[in-house]
């Protein structure tokens, strides 16, 4: 099997694929070696480590760059975080994941905002864009942020019936996967893994539980988004804080 096949493959509804994301080389070699079956970016951490801002305002062309050197280091299947697409239009869009694929990725997240917009894209709408980028042949997952902001407690039920449909219409407009974050409701979560075609991805957060539970409601694929690298520079600045004081950062213990 070629890498999007491979990665395909690992996306197995109550086996859940788990993806530390990563924003940059070294990050993807340590994360393989930690025992990775794929390598995953995310656009925060990666905006971030780059001096930009979340929300597609790293330049593309760095964006490119950067997969690059991540895909030199491993042997993994890489998913790129591509925020909206890169792209005004759905051509864009395909040229976009074009460029994306051509530089080793062997899937993409997309969102269904556009950025700094808070209202979602028309589901028709969206559903060309996801076409675009699924004519890469690429694995395409399908971010969906209806719960974003949303009222578990009052509107559950209502945000599931939403999700699914956009996820039937992601569906076929050619997504591979479908990713709703903002979402640790267990009985919600179950009800979008039974009801959806596609895959279900969910961002983990304290309030899913481990691994096993996220499995048994169906999950299939489990991203950890920006908290591996906000973790990180909260070490790297309580461990400079710790040494500008005159005191010894906690490594030298070891």
């Amino acid at each position: 099997m070629n890498r999007v096949d491979t990665f395909r493959a690992l996306h197995v509804p109550g086996d859940p694929l788990v993806l530390f994301n990563i924003w940059d080389a070294g990050t993807a070699r340590v994360v393989a070696e930690a025992g990775a079956q794929a390598i995953a970016t995310g656009s925060y951490g990666v905006a971030e480590s780059l001096g930009f801002a979340d929300g597609e305002t790293v330049p593309f062309e760095l964006v490119l760059a950067n997969l690059r050197r991540i895909c030199s280091v491993t042997d993994l299947p890489v998913t790129v975080d591509l925020e909206s697409g890169y792209g005004a239009t759905p051509a864009d869009v395909q040229r976009s994941v074009d460029a994306a694929r051509d530089a080793g990725a062997a899937g993409i997240n997309m969102e269904d905002r556009m950025p700094g917009e808070s209202a979602l894209v028309p589901i028709d709408d969206q559903a060309e864009r996801l076409s675009a980028a699924a004519s890469s042949g690429l694995f395409v997952n399908a971010r969906c942020d209806v719960f974003r902001g949303g009222d578990v407690a009052a509107d559950g039920e209502k945000l599931v019936t939403a999700t699914l449909e956009r996820a039937r219409a992601y569906a076929d407009a050619g997504a591979g996967g479908l990713f709703v974050p903002f979402l640790a409701d267990h009985g919600c979560i179950a009800a979008i893994c039974e009801g959806s075609p596609l895959p279900v991805n969910v961002l983990w957060s304290p309030g899913c539980g481990p691994r096993a539970t996220l499995a048994a409601l169906g999950v299939a694929r489990i991203s950890h988004g920006h908290q591996p690298w906000a973790a990180a520079m909260d070490i790297m600045k309580r461990e400079a804080a710790s040494v500008f004081a005159g005191g010894v950062p906690a490594y030298a213990a070891g």
